[in-house]
């Protein structure tokens, strides 16, 4: 698998989870992380944060939105 599918991959099991820790919709979802730069966050950090857990993913996102807020 290339590198772009694999990132592509990575950050919609980031938003789909999110979405389901937080409830809300997946548009809900997609708009935050837009808004505060997840998406970069996610594809720039890819080697090492593709490596973590689920529960230590959904933190550090919660964690990187409210620094951005």
């Amino acid at each position: 698998m290339n590198n772009e599918k694999a990132i592509s991959r990575f950050i919609i099991f980031c938003l789909e989870h999110y979405k389901f820790l937080r409830q809300i919709s997946g548009l809900q979802a997609l708009a935050e992380f837009k808004k505060y730069g997840v998406i970069q966050y996610l594809t720039s950090g890819y080697e090492v944060l593709h490596t973590q857990g689920k529960n230590f993913l959904m933190a550090d996102i919660q964690s990187f939105i409210d620094n951005h807020k």
